[in-house]
């Protein structure tokens, strides 16, 4: 695979390498355009940082502002840190059949917020990132998430309505937190 990239060193803590190998922490990222999927991915006790980019060609939304909400993503998420190499330029054009200017424009603006850095003949690397919570914090409000879908399937609501009460509650809760 030539989006995978070998991490040289353990990322993550002793609790948290254990939760990877038990299967409860994502360890692989598959960044989808509106729509990420978590899974757990292993190589001899080394978890791998991988980004794989998605495009929604109907979406409206620029390419390059695509692979660029798609990073910040990942870094939210914390499936990218600090040290990860991003994929470079010639594989994610060789992946998703895109102008290499687009790609190049979309580090750019990456590289413009200091979120990744451009290194000559090496690559481009995540800089710094944007998750402040503990990967086992991720873990647990990520089940609790899931249960509360569940809940509300069961009750009857469906992926739009989530999305329109997870939206109004996160407005409201924010608003709250301002006043």
């Amino acid at each position: 695979m030539s989006d995978v990239v070998a991490d040289p060193a353990p990322r993550h803590t002793e609790t948290e390498a254990a939760a990877i190998r038990a299967g409860a922490v994502p360890a692989r990222l598959d960044v989808r355009w509106r729509q990420p999927s978590l899974f757990p991915y292993f190589i001899s006790e080394r978890v791998l940082a991988v980004i794989e980019f998605h495009l929604d060609r109907g979406s409206g939304v620029a390419t390059y502002l695509q692979l660029v909400h798609q990073v910040r993503h990942a870094l939210r998420l914390g499936a990218l840190r600090p040290g990860d190499r991003l994929p470079t330029a010639k594989e994610v054009v060789a992946q998703l059949t895109i102008n290499p200017n687009t790609v190049l424009k979309a580090y750019r603006e990456l590289e413009r917020e200091g979120l990744v850095v451009g290194r000559p003949g090496l690559g481009t690397f995540v800089e710094r990132s944007l998750g402040e919570t503990s990967m086992s914090d991720r873990v647990r409000l990520r089940a609790e998430l899931i249960q509360w879908v569940r809940n509300g399937r069961q009750a009857g609501l469906g992926q739009e309505d989530m999305q329109a009460l997870i939206a109004t509650v996160l407005g409201d809760t924010f608003r709250e937190e301002i006043a």
